[in-house]
């Protein structure tokens, strides 16, 4: 017998029923606002397009890390599920692969990726009963037959989904093409929100990354500058930013594998970057140029206005057969110890007292919420926390968040929730748990009489929408 997919009005809200109904009436007050989307990876193609999505395979297993990670992890070959190896060739076919995965829908049982699924399923689909090995025909069928309709491309889900603000992230190196077109669409002048881009330099910034030398070249074509000179690679920066600005940029982003900054005098800065260009750099002169380019990047944001977002603490494509194979973003990221205090000072030691500087952190190492982030943020003017991120976008992760950062830093020294994702159609999702959660916090405080009951709703409006948009400058 099938199982039916219910979606329980009170799920993620607090067990015991006084504090139960406090979050279920701050709920009623956010539920519905629109949905600002500041950071995330979805393809600026889509919007540009507006193409139909190929199929259920292809838009919800394949380019999803946290569900074919958690496959890998039982045995389940990634090629199987229909992920493209490096030249973007897939031998599964569809509906196998969507067979697979329904086959082994046990796996999510307690996860957020089994929040976020059922809700897509529900919502944006409307299934009634739960995936599994006797419903996956029925599911492959009825969301193909979905995404072949016109209220299923990506603009009228858009629309559907209330979105006002969607960011994507490109390399310094991308043409933006698919921005233009999408400035240009009849669509941008209907639609309510905005597709824009974030500015993400790590190509060109990490002379360990495995595209840094063609990247570099890139860059120098792009922007006609004499990128192997130190003055010359810095003004290819400030005119690609002045490119993505132009293009609706509102941020930049940098995913290094630490939080280390540095504050060089101008020969020295000079003399490594020559060592970097020249393909001599180190692992400890590798990193130190990052922590360089952090510092550089801030500048320019206090000049341009671009806010700062650094997401660091990842040991990226930590698996190499995967990353040999696969590539990057295969799902073999893994958390690392990320120090703050020691590593951010050269940086806010020059611009931490700048209230016109907007530095957003995040971190996928949870001890230094109480330790680090939230005394920084708690005192510095520039920083402002980012949301737990990323391992701890998830129920608990987002409790735990609130918990260890509240008492020292406050509402106000968060910029609310981003999603961060590649999955479009779980955006809604994503922001739903954010918001119940958020809500059912708040009412603990509420029940303990700590906040009275207006003061949580306006609290719980900033963290779903105010706070974002301030942080955002949207």
């Amino acid at each position: 017998m099938t199982a039916a997919l219910e979606l329980h009005p009170d799920r993620l809200f607090p067990a015991d029923p006084v504090t139960r109904a406090i979050a279920r009436a701050l709920y009623a007050e956010v539920a519905d606002l629109p949905i600002l989307s500041p950071h995330g990876h979805t393809d600026p193609r889509w919007f540009a397009v507006d193409a139909p999505f190929e199929d259920a395979v292809a838009l919800l297993l394949a380019p999803d890390h946290y569900l074919f990670r958690m496959l890998y992890s039982q045995g389940v070959a990634m090629g199987d599920l229909g992920v493209p190896d490096r030249e973007g060739r897939t031998t599964a076919e569809p509906r196998t692969a969507w067979r697979l995965f329904a086959m082994n829908q046990h796996l999510f049982r307690g996860t957020p990726s089994a929040v976020w699924l059922d809700h897509v399923f529900a919502e944006v689909f409307g299934l009634t009963v739960r995936l599994s090995a006797e419903t996956a025909d029925t599911y492959f069928e009825a969301i193909n037959a979905a995404l072949a309709t016109p209220e299923f491309r990506p603009r009228a889900l858009f629309d559907r989904f209330g979105i006002e603000v969607l960011a994507t992230t490109e390399s310094p190196v991308d043409t933006l093409e698919h921005h233009a077109a999408i400035r240009a669409s009849d669509w941008a002048k209907t639609s309510r929100g905005r597709v824009i881009t974030a500015y993400r330099p790590d190509p060109v910034i990490d002379a360990e990354h495995e595209q840094f030398e063609d990247a570099l070249r890139q860059f120098g074509e792009l922007t006609g500058e004499e990128v192997m000179g130190w003055t010359g690679y810095l003004a290819a920066h400030r005119k690609r930013r002045a490119e993505f600005k132009a293009a609706g940029a509102t941020s930049t982003d940098h995913g290094h594998p630490t939080a280390a900054t540095a504050d060089l005098p101008r020969v020295e800065a000079e003399a490594l970057f020559k060592s970097v260009v020249a393909g001599r750099a180190t692992p400890a002169e590798a990193e130190l140029f990052r922590a360089q380019m952090l510092t550089e990047m801030a500048a320019m944001s206090l000049d341009d206005g671009l806010v700062m977002q650094i997401h660091p603490g990842s040991f990226r494509n930590h698996n190499r057969a995967v990353f040999e194979r696969f590539g990057r973003d295969k799902g073999a990221d893994i958390p690392t110890r990320t120090d703050y205090v020691h590593a951010l000072k050269p940086l806010l030691d020059r611009f931490g007292n700048e209230a016109a500087l907007s530095l957003i952190l995040f971190t996928l190492d949870e001890t230094s919420y109480a330790r680090e982030l939230a005394p920084l943020a708690g005192h510095y003017p520039a920083l402002k926390l980012g949301p737990a991120w990323w391992f701890h976008d998830s129920p608990e992760g987002m409790r735990r968040f609130r918990e260890q950062t509240t008492e020292t830093a406050g509402f106000y020294n968060t910029v609310g929730f981003n999603d961060d994702t590649r999955a479009f159609l779980s955006i809604p999702a994503r922001h739903d748990v954010s918001r119940r959660v958020d809500c059912g916090f708040l009412a603990r405080l509420v029940a303990e009489h700590r906040l009275a009951e207006d003061e949580a709703a306006e609290v719980a409006r900033d963290l779903a929408y105010n706070l974002a948009k301030r942080a955002y400058r949207l």
